[in-house]
C-alpha cells in the first residue's frame, strides 16, 4: 500500500489543530440541568433542558445569565429557531439585574436572528443575524460594516440557515473587543465595549429557541477599571414570573383588576373584592433582606386637597394660621407595605415630599421625634409620572434603608416595634364612586422585583 505523504502530513496538522483549538474549553451546560446558570426576570419554565439542549419557549421577555462574571473568553455553541424570524441573543458582560423599566440588562448583545425576520425595512435598523450593539447604556465602537444609525456592527454576509436549521456562533470577547464568527467565518468585529466583564446571559424573545453544545474557553485577564465591571447581584431571586402573579395572594373577588399585562404587574385600583384590604400581598414571608421594584405611575387623574410639604422633622408646613396648609394637586397613590403591616409602607405618590417617604411612621405621635423625622426623604428622587422608577430598600433589624433611582432617599430609620418577620405587598390605594375617584388612585404598574434575603 502506498501512502500518500504530503495529504498524510496535511490531514495530521489539521488534527493537531482542532486538539490546540480544543484545550482550554470548559463545558456551559452539562446536558442535564441548568446548573451554572440562575432565572432573571423570568419564569421558572422560560429555560429549561430537553434531549441535551437548552431550551427556551421565549415567554416572558427576559434572560437566563451565568452564576459567575467573565471578563475575557472565547464562546461557541449552536443555536436553532423553531419560528420563521425567531428572535434571541447571547449578551456579553451584562450587569446581574435588568435596567430600570427594562427586561434587559446593561451588556453588549450579540444578535440571534432567524432570516426570516429580514422583511422589507428592518434590515434599516436590524440584520437577520450577527449584529453586535450596546444595550441599556453600556457603551460599544461599532466597526466593519455599521449600521445606518452607526450604533450596530452589522456581519459582513448572511451566512444563517434558515429555522429549524443549526446554526454555530463562535464569540472571541478579549479587552472590550468583540468578532464573531457565524458557521466558520467571522462576519462581525466591535471594539471598545464597557463593561468588559460581567455576565453571560442567554435571551428569550418571542419565540422557542434551542441552544446545544455551549462552552467557553477563558482568557488571560487584561485588568478592567472598576467602571468597567458589570454590577453583582448574587442571592437575589425574582418574585415576579412576568407571565402571572405565581407567589402572590390575588384579593378574593378581584376580578382581574390586578394582572399582568405586557409582562408587567398592572394595577388600575378598581378591584371588586370586598376584603378590606385589596392589596396584592406576597405568599412568602420574609425577615432581612434587599429588595428591587420597578414601579412607575401611570397617570395622576385625582386632584387631592391634602397634599402637604412636609418639613424635615415630620411635621407639616403650616399656613398663616398655624394649622397645616395644603397644595392641592393631581396625585396618584401606592406603595411596598414591609413584614406583614400597612403602617410600614414605603411610599409612591406625587407628593413634593417625594416617594419612600414612610407615611404609618412619620405620623405616628407615639414615636420618637428622631424616627418621625427620619421617615422624611432627604431629597425628592422621582421621575415624572409615566416614567419608571427603581425602589432599593433594605431592611435589617428593625432598620428600613431607600434608595430611589440611585440616591438614598432614607439612610435609615430605625423603627421601634417593627415585626421580625412577615410578608411584603404592593398597595392598593383609591376608590371611585359615582364614576369619580374619592382619593387618590394606584394607577400604577410593577415589574423587575428581586428580593436577596439577608444573613
Amino acid at each position: 500500500m502506498k501512502l500518500h505523504i504530503p495529504l498524510l502530513c496535511a490531514c495530521l496538522v489539521a488534527r493537531a489543530v482542532i486538539a490546540a483549538e480544543e484545550e482550554g474549553f470548559t463545558p456551559m451546560f452539562n446536558g442535564r440541568d441548568l446548573a451554572g446558570w440562575t432565572a432573571c426576570n423570568i419564569a421558572p419554565e422560560t429555560f429549561s433542558t430537553r434531549d441535551g439542549l437548552v431550551v427556551t419557549s421565549g415567554l416572558p421577555v427576559g434572560t437566563l445569565r451565568t452564576t459567575k462574571m467573565y471578563e475575557n473568553c472565547i464562546i461557541e455553541f449552536d443555536w436553532r429557531h423553531l419560528k420563521s424570524g425567531g428572535n434571541s441573543g447571547l449578551f456579553l458582560w451584562a450587569d446581574a439585574l435588568p435596567a430600570t423599566g427594562s427586561p434587559f440588562s446593561r451588556g453588549i448583545e450579540v444578535q440571534v436572528l432567524d432570516p426570516g425576520f429580514n422583511v422589507p425595512g428592518k434590515n434599516e435598523r436590524y440584520s437577520t443575524h450577527g449584529d453586535l450593539f450596546a444595550v441599556n447604556g453600556a457603551a460599544l465602537t461599532p466597526a466593519g460594516r455599521i449600521s445606518p444609525n452607526g450604533k450596530r456592527s452589522f456581519p459582513s454576509e448572511e451566512r444563517t440557515n434558515p429555522s429549524p436549521e443549526w446554526n454555530h456562533y463562535r464569540v472571541v470577547a478579549n479587552n472590550g473587543d468583540i468578532s464573531l464568527s457565524v458557521n466558520g467565518k467571522e462576519v462581525t468585529i466591535a471594539k471598545g465595549a464597557s463593561p468588559r466583564k460581567g455576565y453571560l446571559m442567554l435571551e428569550s424573545e418571542g419565540s422557542e429557541a434551542h441552544f446545544r453544545n455551549l462552552r467557553i474557553k477563558e482568557l488571560p485577564s487584561t485588568n478592567p477599571k472598576p467602571e468597567e465591571i458589570a454590577t453583582e447581584g448574587d442571592g437575589y431571586t425574582p418574585l415576579f414570573t412576568g407571565l402571572d402573579l405565581r407567589g402572590w395572594k390575588v384579593p378574593e373577588g378581584d376580578n382581574g383588576h390586578w394582572k399582568v399585562v405586557k409582562e408587567l404587574i398592572d394595577y388600575d385600583a378598581e378591584s371588586e373584592s370586598g376584603m378590606a384590604d385589596k392589596s396584592l400581598w406576597s405568599e412568602r414571608e420574609f425577615g432581612d433582606f434587599q429588595l428591587i421594584v420597578d414601579w412607575r405611575l401611570k397617570e395622576t387623574p385625582f386632584l387631592n386637597p391634602g397634599v402637604y410639604h412636609i418639613l424635615p422633622d415630620g411635621s407639616e408646613e403650616p399656613g398663616a394660621d398655624g394649622k397645616p396648609q395644603p397644595h392641592p394637586q393631581p396625585d396618584a397613590d401606592s406603595g411596598i407595605y414591609l413584614r406583614g403591616l400597612s403602617k410600614y409602607q414605603v411610599n409612591i405618590w406625587n407628593w413634593p415630599v417625594g416617594s419612600g417617604e414612610m407615611y404609618g411612621v412619620r405620623r405616628d405621635a407615639a414615636l420618637p421625634a428622631e424616627v418621625r423625622a427620619a421617615a422624611v426623604p432627604r431629597l425628592r428622587a422621582d421621575n415624572p409620572v409615566g416614567q419608571w422608577n427603581r425602589f432599593d430598600i433594605t431592611v435589617r433589624g428593625r432598620t428600613v434603608t431607600v434608595l430611589l433611582n440611585g440616591k438614598v432617599v432614607l439612610p435609615g430609620v430605625t423603627i421601634p416595634g417593627l415585626p421580625e418577620r412577615g410578608p411584603i405587598a404592593l398597595q392598593h390605594h383609591g376608590s371611585k364612586k359615582d364614576g369619580a375617584w374619592n382619593s387618590a388612585p394606584s394607577l400604577v404598574q410593577f415589574r423587575n422585583l428581586f428580593i436577596r434575603e439577608l444573613k
